[in-house]
């Protein structure tokens, strides 16, 4: 690699050295080639189109998705002295113009705009008239019709090839299993491209699911106890639930706000920006909220409803521990989510193909949430990844999976549902099981069954889990056409009769106290609150948020290393050029005071 990208990379963003494969990415780019670039959350995405555009004659252009994310990435970006701006359906007329004008006159670097914009003919007249460095689209697996963040306008992305075959593209993406990156190479005419896949494992991260029991008790002693005056995301899957679980932990005393499709657009982006500047908020949300969210300090995300798909789950929790510190991706999970997303899923209109698909991640979730073995190597190997068979940091490593010879107890549940004609929910089959006399087994005469009673020695929490691993398994399913009532499917037949045995997991309930601390080292000291105030009043002036003028570790490494000149300072990991000139005199100051 010629050192212009390596110059830039530490007198612009103050950094030593690039993580790899970002050398490698930046080197292909600025040649002019294609690349697919695929790297976790935090791993360093934007620098691999950024730098190609600041080392390139002309403007570099990146479509996102992110409409509500724009400003805040622009304005990260002007801080550091980089010529940015960016179009999309929020600008007033007269911002358009000078934007417009901007680029006319080849005065940026980069130019955000979002995909809707981009089909505009005007916008692409305009872009033929300009010299463009490179094209950079973020969030590709948006491309995917199978993935769950599908977005129709980047099905068009592909005239970019046709119409500017002499400018380098670049996708990005930090989640994609094999099928959605091939869609991404044939959807946006990436045949050429060079992959670079940078691996998936987030190891400050810590995986734990756990047995919902009621959830928003789970929830409050998972937060109190963990991440009490912590930022952190709480998704849900409906929005009725989002707004009830925020008004609920405002209650307990958090400052919680939802955040979903239907609330204006004016109320999500004052939540969202809230989020991004104010600390210890936590957002309660559905998927609508966090791709491309760029908070560092998000030291948990919690999920109180079952993702569709493990890539789904995948980036949420991504969102946690962009700056390497530790945290938390934490969830609860019961048989109701797995019968209500497979309702959900059957009663879609998606063709049979699509629901196929859509069944196949699904089972893939439920496996991960069932599993007995270590957590993170089996979301690894989800993703092609190969890792240790134990990470050490997930619950399933920390605190081992009991299993049992659950056979016994399966057979008497499945033949219970056979025996009241597969009519019926999982409540009214767990009454039959444990000999309760209510009206509707006295209606149906379900007293009269050789079913009836027979399951005493499990109390309702533990059949409970029995049905859940049968359903999560695939020996019962729920029909949509009965209210949800249990049936079952031709995977049983050899388990009732008597051809193979089943371990079950025992399920337990939720620890806060695991080995591994996921508490990020918060350091305690006059010089760190007086540093923190310093950055604090900073963003308020320039209206960015706290981490744009510095991330923590750059803090704490101010702390520690306690430079008192603007040589000094520029050794600091994240102390670039332009945030010296802007800020230096201010933290050396304060440093000072300490010294």
């Amino acid at each position: 690699m010629n050192q212009e990208p390596l110059n830039i990379l530490q007198k612009i963003f103050g950094y030593d050295q690039f993580r790899s494969p970002q050398d490698e990415v930046i080197s292909t780019v600025v040649a002019g080639n294609d690349a697919l670039v695929l790297m976790p959350t935090g791993g360093g995405k934007s620098l691999c189109y950024q730098i190609p555009a600041i080392a390139r004659s002309g403007t570099g252009v990146v479509i996102s998705p992110l409409i509500a994310l724009m400003q805040d990435q622009v304005d990260a970006l002007k801080q550091l002295g980089v010529k940015a701006a960016y179009l999309n359906s929020s600008l007033s007329a007269e911002a358009v113009y000078v934007t417009e004008q901007a680029l006319a006159n080849n005065e940026l670097d980069l130019l955000y705009i979002a995909p809707e914009r981009l089909m505009q003919e005007r916008t692409r007249q305009l872009l033929k008239s300009l010299q463009i460095s490179l094209f950079a689209i973020d969030e590709a697996h948006c491309v995917s019709q199978w993935g769950h963040d599908f977005r129709s306008d980047y099905l068009q992305l592909s005239f970019l090839a046709e119409q500017f075959p002499e400018v380098p593209r670049i996708a990005l993406t930090a989640t994609a299993d094999q099928r959605t990156r091939q869609e991404i190479i044939e959807r946006l005419g990436l045949q050429q491209a060079q992959q670079f896949v940078a691996g998936f494992d987030r190891p400050n991260i810590q995986y734990r699911i756990v047995q919902k029991d009621n959830a928003r008790a789970q929830l409050l002693k998972f937060i109190l106890n963990e991440h009490a005056n912590d930022a952190g995301i709480v998704y849900c899957m409906s929005r009725k639930k989002t707004e009830a679980t925020a008004e609920w932990l405002c209650k307990q005393g958090f400052k919680a706000l939802p955040y979903h499709a239907g609330l204006s657009a004016a109320l999500r982006e004052t939540h969202q920006s809230r989020f991004l500047r104010e600390d210890g908020i936590i957002i309660v949300a559905t998927i609508a909220f966090g791709m491309g969210i760029d908070k560092p300090d998000v030291r948990f995300v919690a999920h109180l409803d079952l993702p569709k798909s493990v890539e789904a789950y995948y980036q949420e929790t991504g969102r946690a521990g962009r700056d390497g510190q530790p945290s938390n991706a934490w969830m609860t999970y019961g048989l109701q989510d797995v019968i209500m997303l497979r309702q959900m899923m059957e009663e879609s209109s998606a063709g049979e193909e699509h629901k196929r698909v859509e069944r196949q991640k699904l089972e893939a979730m439920l496996g991960l949430c069932e599993i007995t073995s270590c957590r993170r190597h089996a979301l690894l190997h989800y993703f092609g990844d190969d890792s240790d068979e134990a990470c050490g940091n997930c619950d399933t490593c920390i605190t081992p999976v009991e299993t049992w010879d659950g056979t016994e107890v399966a057979r008497k549940a499945l033949s219970c549902v056979y025996r009241t004609d597969q009519r019926f929910g999982v409540n009214h089959v767990l009454d039959v099981l444990l000999g309760k006399d209510t009206e509707k087994i006295r209606q149906f005469g379900h007293q009269q069954l050789s079913t009836y009673g027979i399951g005493k020695e499990l109390d309702t929490n533990q059949w409970r889990s029995v049905f859940r691993q049968l359903v999560a398994r695939g020996y019962l399913i729920a029909n949509l056409d009965s209210y949800g009532a249990i049936q079952l499917t031709p995977k049983c037949r050899p388990l009732l009769r008597g051809e193979e045995s089943i371990q079950l997991r025992k399920d337990v309930s939720d620890k806060p106290a695991l080995r591994k601390s996921v508490r990020s080292p918060k350091p305690s000291s006059a010089l760190w609150d007086a540093l923190r105030e310093c950055r604090k009043a900073l963003a308020e002036e320039h209206g960015v948020p706290p981490y744009v003028i510095f991330h923590d570790a750059t803090l704490m490494e101010m702390m520690e290393l306690k430079p008192t000149s603007p040589q000094g300072l520029l050794h600091i990991s994240g102390v670039g050029q332009s945030k010296l000139e802007k800020y230096g005199s201010q933290f050396i100051e304060v440093i000072q005071r300490f010294d």
